[in-house]
């Protein structure tokens, strides 16, 4: 997508007392750097830079960037950087994220930021109402593959909902000012993560119809029985498990399982992307 495409799919704030207000809702303080993805007009940029010690604009658009800087030459605290967020280094230091994102870019940008190795203490993001479901999972919306894997280092809610008649153009969807806000106590070790995240994409694809049959090829019969007691999943789709279950099943796989079994499971993030690399290109392939 070309600059000028991502800056006509974006939905820009429009009142500076509106946008305030958003930005008081958050834990956003006078001590914090902050980065804005997409910092368009700058309604935005001028609110976060009374709140915060510094801000980093983000805008991927040419035009905008130089204006920007032009508009904002008089905010001493602003940094605008004309770049695109899904390449760009984000901060090694402490920072937190506050945007109104491209609605399109939602799931691009949620894992820039969230699987970075080193991710936002906090993340501010203006998205639409149903992407902010799926990401969250409960008790926002039913949980997904991607609120299981997020939640055990993430605290996650809606902050408020946001008038679509704010925005300019106005959009035809719903909007939610959504929180992710890193855990001071992961519910596991930081370490562990790949390993986590491969076991539940495991899980969810292997289109079996329920959870114990997706891992019948990494657990033996008495184990499955064994799992399924314990933790209540006889019977249970892998988007029916709540997180919870997912990390009795993953501490249970760490603890009692030998590595040839886990070799079925590590990597299934990797080849998760492939394979969809390889469809969209399929796809393009046929669009032609």
């Amino acid at each position: 997508m070309s600059n000028r495409q991502l800056w006509q799919s974006q939905n820009f704030l429009i009142s500076p007392e509106f946008v305030a207000s958003l930005v008081e809702k958050t834990n956003i303080g006078p001590s914090d750097t902050v980065v804005e993805i997409g910092s368009g007009k700058g309604v935005i940029t001028r609110q976060l830079a009374k709140k915060a010690q510094r801000v980093i604009g983000v805008e991927y658009d040419h035009e905008l960037a130089v204006s920007l800087e032009s508009s904002l030459s008089d905010v001493a605290n602003v940094k605008i950087v004309e770049a695109n967020l899904l390449s760009w280094d984000l901060p090694e230091h402490p920072y937190k994220v506050f945007s109104n994102i491209p609605f399109n870019m939602t799931a691009d940008m949620i894992n820039k930021l969230l699987v970075s190795p080193n991710p936002p203490e906090a993340t501010y993001l203006i998205m639409q109402d149903r992407a902010a479901e799926r990401f969250i999972g409960k008790p926002v919306g039913p949980d997904s593959q991607a609120s299981i894997l997020f939640q055990p280092f993430y605290d996650m809610g809606i902050v408020t909902r946001v008038d679509r008649r704010q925005f300019k153009p106005i959009p035809n969807i719903n909007a939610v000012l959504a929180r992710f806000v890193k855990r001071r106590e992961p519910l596991i070790d930081l370490s562990l993560t790949q390993q986590y995240r491969d076991f539940v994409i495991y899980g969810y694809n292997q289109w079996q119809p329920t959870i114990l049959e997706a891992f019948r090829g990494v657990f033996s019969p008495r184990q499955l029985d064994i799992i399924a007691e314990r933790f209540g999943i006889k019977g249970l789709k892998p988007s029916e498990l709540e997180v919870n279950q997912w990390l009795g099943l993953f501490n249970t796989y760490l603890e009692h399982f030998p590595g040839g079994n886990k070799a079925k499971v590590m990597g299934a993030e990797k080849n998760l992307r492939l394979k969809q690399q390889g469809m969209k290109k399929q796809h393009r392939t046929r669009k032609k």
